[in-house]
């Protein structure tokens, strides 16, 4: 009888232990499982990073690309006026520098309207009427552009001069709103660089004016 007592003791005892064990492999595995299923949520419901601030833009952005396109275009068109009809060195040389800066600021412009899903930008001066960017924009009528036409030599020099004076401080009032009420990094970093550029060059204008 003792040592029956003894083997079932014995036999009680290590079933208890497998038990045991049993039971911290279970919860063990529980908690690891657990773990890797809040994590997993973690990482699902975590925002992303990857948001593009340039994708953002407002009202104002639009509107600032739809107006200084043509706003560009017309000062590329008078940049064109020169060749031929100025023999100032300083007039040809801005002439060219404007096209140059310009037009591939248009470019940029119509690519921020496609992006945007808006209309294609127009080029003609009559896209800017009845519009708060288009007031005080600097535009030359289709007279004005017509006069040029007829001049040379120092009369061109002179109303071409004070024509682009003006019509850079139109441009520079446009991006100043554009700055103010722009949403689109890049769009309010381009309005910077024309408001900058721009006034600089109306310094020079003036200059030459005496």
């Amino acid at each position: 009888m003792h040592v029956t007592t003894t083997t079932v003791t014995t036999l009680a005892a290590a079933a208890i232990g497998v038990a045991l064990v049993a039971g911290c492999g279970d919860g063990g595995s529980s908690a690891s499982m657990e773990g890797h299923s809040m994590g997993s949520s973690s990482m699902e419901s975590a925002p992303s990073q990857d948001a593009d601030p340039a994708a953002d833009f407002a009202d104002a952005d639009v509107a600032f690309a739809s107006m200084m396109y043509p706003h560009h275009a017309q000062a590329v068109e008078m940049a064109s006026m020169v060749d031929g009809r100025s023999t100032n060195p300083d007039v040809v040389t801005l002439a060219g520098e404007i096209a140059d800066a310009q037009q591939p600021e248009m470019d940029q412009l119509a690519s921020w309207l496609a992006e945007w899903g808006q209309p294609s930008p127009s080029a003609a001066s009559e896209s800017m009427d009845g519009t708060d960017h288009g007031s005080g924009s600097g535009m030359m009528t289709s007279q004005d552009m017509a006069s040029l036409t007829t001049l040379s030599g120092d009369e061109f020099d002179q109303r071409w001069l004070t024509m682009m004076i003006d019509h850079h401080r139109g441009a520079v009032t446009m991006a100043e709103t554009e700055i103010e009420e722009g949403s689109h990094v890049d769009a309010v970093a381009m309005a910077r660089t024309i408001v900058e550029t721009q006034n600089a060059e109306i310094a020079r204008m003036e200059r030459l004016l005496g």
